[in-house]
């Protein structure tokens, strides 16, 4: 975008310029004068100093000299097409990394195309700093180009949002985003920069660039070591204790702790979030389809790292009868929606070590005493297997979903990282799909946001070149931010994806269909019928058609083969729906 001759003119009068004067260096050399250094590029030093190697964006006026900083530090500009996506793909580097995502957006429309990925980033507690542009500090008011209340709209969803006031507390406010990021749970921070602050030029000695290592403190909290104790206390005594692994097992790195608790103490484990994948299918102590039954029977319930969100039915699935225990590192998330019998705010890494020390002191953990329990939630779960194995094995067509997710769980490697983005498709596939490796299954989180899914996979494959990435995609899901798949033929960032194509926003059509009958169940729910693999091959990918179950398989091989980013469309029965979907269980 060209500058006109006032925002050329401001930017001019921003700049803080050399001293002049008769000085002259050794020898009769003229004083070059203090070094200078940009707004931009002290934004770039200061995501370095954070540890920042990729930034996510679409490119405006208001943030150009951000690009050239990053050029000088050596941090990778991935350019998308939308700015949701470069946001939700600040939050899946983040998730996939362990360390903060970024993406930088222009202002005006630029930022609010990015409040949806920030919106997401905050629910699922993810890690990221969205800079957007903003109007010169010197325009303030005037009704300049794309100016808004940016830090307004942004401060409900975020741990903090704020205005860069000049250059040389640029590389500060970064910082201070960074820091507040970890506050509690981790989430996401804002800023704005106004283009004549990120534009201008300071002396280098006198603006504040904080030294990497030195301006965030460690938040990890092992807890409450009289806390700890009386958990330690409580496993040990109990009968029939269940664990529940969420996100933050994930967030906090500690799966190794989760798995030596599990099996020090002989307690049956469930997963869910990014938590899944803590332990690998076929584990003795990994349960999944007998949650229900073990809820209502359990004598102690420890939920690690999750809230009592809907997903938990806030709170109201677990037995009153039991003993119940919340571990999180948001000291707010303790017992809302519930009561607990004990609340532990903390690292669940530190935790669930520290618990398992406590307990291995005893002199009888009563792990043996617990292989009963064990036994008879293995039987619930053999019998809810059975009961469904006759769907993941049909041969009907349409294809029935069930068989479609099953031969995507087939398919999955160790080394295969799995995402989810949809309604109804993905909801089948959270009760089949078990990743075999920690940190393997990505989703939007609690927020239930569709189009994460092309984002999710640009940015995992770019922080995870290594790992096969695996997508599956509802048909509604992905026509949101698909069009960024012509970013990953780019990029050159192969990946299996697979779109359950039902031709339907599916989940709402079945809640249609029961609250209005089925005269009025196809109103403002049903897509055409688009063919996603023309779509695909149309950017450069690799894409095929499937009607027949039986060549669910060869494709999906197939596009692994092809070394290209992939689009399976699988034409699934618009008429079977998930057990979620008709208990409608996410709105309860």
């Amino acid at each position: 975008m060209a500058r006109t001759a006032t925002e050329a003119a401001t930017t001019e009068a921003a700049t803080t310029r050399p001293a002049t004067g008769d000085s002259a260096g050794p020898a009769g050399v003229p004083d070059a004068g203090p070094e200078l250094i940009s707004g931009g590029h002290l934004v770039a030093k200061a995501l370095k100093a954070e540890g920042i190697d990729t930034i996510f964006t679409l490119c405006g006026g208001h943030i150009i000299d951000i690009y050239d900083g990053c050029v000088d530090e050596g941090i990778a500009v991935i350019d998308v097409r939308h700015e949701q996506v470069a946001a939700h793909a600040a939050d899946a580097y983040a998730r996939v990394t362990g360390k903060p995502g970024c993406a930088v957006v222009t202002a005006g429309p630029g930022t609010t195309d990015a409040v949806t990925g920030v919106a997401n980033a905050f629910r699922a507690e993810s890690p990221m700093l969205l800079i957007g542009g903003q109007g010169a500090l010197s325009q303030h008011k005037m009704g300049s180009l794309q100016d808004l209340p940016h830090v307004d709209m942004m401060t409900p969803i975020t741990k903090f949002a704020a205005t860069v006031p000049s250059t040389a507390r640029i590389a500060d406010l970064v910082s201070m985003a960074f820091r507040e990021a970890y506050n509690g749970a981790p989430g996401p921070s804002f800023l704005e920069i106004p283009r004549d602050v990120l534009d201008a030029s300071v002396r280098l000695d006198q603006a504040r660039i904080p030294e990497a290592g030195r301006y965030r403190a460690s938040t990890r909290n092992a807890g409450d070591p009289n806390a700890v104790e009386r958990l330690a206390d409580l496993l040990v005594h109990a009968k029939k204790p269940v664990v529940l692994f969420g996100s933050q097992v994930w967030t906090t790195r500690a799966t190794d702790s989760a798995v030596e608790l599990v099996r020090a103490l002989n307690i049956p484990a469930y997963m869910n979030g990014a938590g899944r994948g803590t332990l690998p299918p076929g584990d003795p102590h990994h349960f999944q389809l007998s949650r229900r039954y073990a809820f209502d029977n359990a004598d102690v319930i420890v939920i690690v790292g999750t809230p009592f969100d809907f997903r938990m039915g806030y709170g109201r699935r677990l037995s009153a009868q039991a003993t119940v225990v919340q571990i999180d590192l948001d000291y707010r998330t303790v017992g809302k929606n519930r009561d607990v019998d004990l609340g532990i705010v903390g690292d669940a890494d530190l935790v669930l070590s520290a618990v398992t020390q406590a307990a291995s002191g005893r002199t009888d953990t009563g792990a043996v005493a617990r292989k009963p329990w064990l036994e008879e939630l293995q039987g619930v779960e053999e019998k809810a297997r059975a009961k469904r194995l006759p769907q993941l094995h049909s041969d009907a067509t349409p294809i029935h979903p069930y068989r479609l997710v099953h031969e995507i769980n087939e398919f999955l490697t160790e080394d295969s990282i799995y995402i989810g983005d949809g309604g109804d498709i993905v909801t089948f596939s959270g009760q089949v799909v078990q990743p075999k490796s920690p940190g393997h299954w990505m989703d939007p989180g609690p927020l239930g946001t569709l189009g994460v899914g092309v984002p999710f996979v640009l940015a995992t494959k770019l922080a995870r070149p290594d790992k096969e990435v695996v997508a599956l995609f509802g048909d509604g899901a992905f026509s949101l931010t698909g069009w960024d798949f012509e970013t990953l033929v780019r990029y050159n960032l192969p990946f299996v994806g697979i779109v359950g194509n039902n031709s339907s926003m599916n989940q709402i059509r079945y809640g249609q269909a029961q609250k209005y009958g089925v005269a009025r169940e196809r109103v403002g729910n049903t897509l055409g019928d688009v063919r996603y693999d023309e779509f695909a091959r149309m950017l450069g990918g690799y894409g095929e058609e499937v009607r027949d179950p039986k060549d669910i398989a060869p494709a999906l091989r197939r596009a692994r083969e092809s070394g290209l980013p992939s689009l399976i469309n699988v034409w699934v029965d618009p008429d079977a729906y998930a057990p979620g979907t008709m208990n409608q269980t996410m709105y309860k």
